[in-house]
């Protein structure tokens, strides 16, 4: 028997030395064709990991933006609470009330009494 040493290899599973061809061992189009849908997965896998990044990012700047507005707030809440405390002391309503001709009353008040029955009067 005559071997054909004429032979041609296929397209793709060219042979070097007695192996096939590095890209043809790997890459052959019948292997990239049946994993089309794993790379397709694959693909999506990176996508959604990619935007899960960028959405915690931008969730993590809204966090730090609320958080420095609170802090405003609270600053502002405790500087107006102190303002209005001064301003309800007593010395600081007398003042205010001074330009519109009130004066502070220095003498205790006065119990009413009912005149028939000699009792005082609550209300």
């Amino acid at each position: 028997m005559e071997q054909d040493t004429n032979r041609e290899a296929p397209v793709g599973q060219e042979e070097e030395r007695g192996r096939p061809a590095l890209g043809s061992r790997l890459f052959n189009q019948r292997w990239l064709v049946t994993n089309i849908p794993f790379f397709l997965f694959i693909a999506f896998l990176t996508g959604l990991y990619i935007y899960n990044g960028h959405f915690a990012e931008k969730k993590i700047k809204d966090i730090n933006r609320a958080a420095a507005r609170i802090r405003d707030l609270q600053y502002e809440y405790k500087t107006v609470k102190s303002e209005l405390m001064y301003l309800q002391k007593q010395s600081e309503v007398v003042k205010a009330v001074q330009g519109m001709g009130l004066k502070e009353i220095k003498a205790p008040p006065v119990r009413l009494r009912d005149s028939l029955t000699g009792q005082t009067i609550t209300k």
